[in-house]
């Protein structure tokens, strides 16, 4: 069982990129005539991760890769729920965290936000929940959580029951444990893009763990980016053109914790494991950070609490279950 809590829970893909080099032909764009796209691909908070670059020579793309990957292994060095040694682990082990660093006190404010935005839907401290039901299904039994314990474990969620500020971020009750699953990835995906930017890149397509698309890719018209219609699936629910915008898909079985198939990875605050409305919900939106958050809670909602749901700069894609 402690094997299964340690290590990470691998998320399906659910944004298909259309590969820029595959897609020249399709874009009516020879080969030969478009820009050098240079590649980067690795791993950023257990998901796969990748990055292109139009219109850059080998050894500048191989110097900024190297800067991308330092500051990539720094944010999981905060909020990576998986290893011992991080900011966010330290805070789950001890209910507090001195001196937090900037990036973590921004990802808990834009935290915060969507939380009050989606009336407590987004809620990072559901993770004594989910720490439940895996332990409970680690070893494959399909029956249900007990309801006792899973009504000690929802009393532990809240997420205004976390006090951060420059001096230290603070748990109201033993017990209480965060994860940033719903969220970090998207801020990482945003921090590296402002890196990219500042270093003059402005045609860009970032896949780290979200997507963020700098310009309009090599044909100028947009990065080409599908949403999964399901995670069973590879068929598209939607094809967009996206440019100087970031998108976040979440499907609540996206990964699953029974043998049943029924017990997915994101779990309702005040309820524990439901059945979503929605096989997906995609988020496009300015920021990764963003988008990731409220796909999250968007995939929680009812079918009216989904369509009653708007914020300005926000677009939302979903397909019924």
């Amino acid at each position: 069982m402690a094997d299964f809590l340690a290590r990470p829970i691998g998320r399906r893909r659910f944004i298909r990129i259309g590969a820029t080099l595959a897609a020249t032909a399709a874009f009516g764009i020879p080969a030969s005539a478009a820009s050098p796209v240079r590649r980067w691909s690795g791993n950023a908070l257990g998901a796969h991760a990748s990055i292109e670059l139009v219109g850059t020579d080998a050894d500048l793309a191989e110097a900024t890769f190297a800067v991308v990957e330092k500051e990539i292994a720094r944010l999981e060095g905060l909020f990576s729920l998986y290893r011992s040694d991080s900011a966010l682990s330290r805070l789950n082990a001890a209910g507090r965290l001195d001196a937090p660093e900037a990036d973590f006190l921004r990802l808990l404010a834009l935290a915060r936000s969507v939380h009050r935005e989606t009336g407590g839907l987004f809620d990072p401290t559901v993770q004594p929940v989910f720490a439940a039901y895996a332990a409970h299904y680690a070893g494959g039994r399909s029956d249900a959580l007990p309801s006792a314990e899973l009504a000690d474990r929802l009393a532990l969620v809240g997420l205004d029951e976390v006090a951060f500020d420059e001096a230290a971020i603070r748990f109201s009750h033993p017990g209480m444990a965060m994860t940033l699953n719903g969220i970090a990835q998207g801020y990482v995906t945003d921090r590296v893009a402002d890196l990219l930017k500042a270093r003059g890149f402005d045609n860009v397509l970032l896949d780290i763990g979200e997507i963020r698309a700098l310009g309009g890719g090599r044909d100028g018209a947009g990065w080409k980016v599908g949403l999964a219609a399901r995670s069973d699936t590879d068929t598209m629910a939607a094809t967009l053109r996206v440019q100087d915008r970031a998108v976040a898909t979440s499907m609540t079985t996206g990964t699953v914790l029974d043998s049943g198939g029924r017990v997915g990875h994101i779990l309702h605050p005040r309820k524990g494991a439901v059945a979503s409305a929605f096989s997906a919900v995609s988020v496009v939106t300015s920021d990764a950070a963003l988008a990731d958050a409220l796909s999250t809670a968007a995939v929680l909602m009812t079918a009216d609490e989904l369509s009653r749901f708007s914020l300005p700069g926000v677009e939302m894609h979903a397909t019924p279950a």
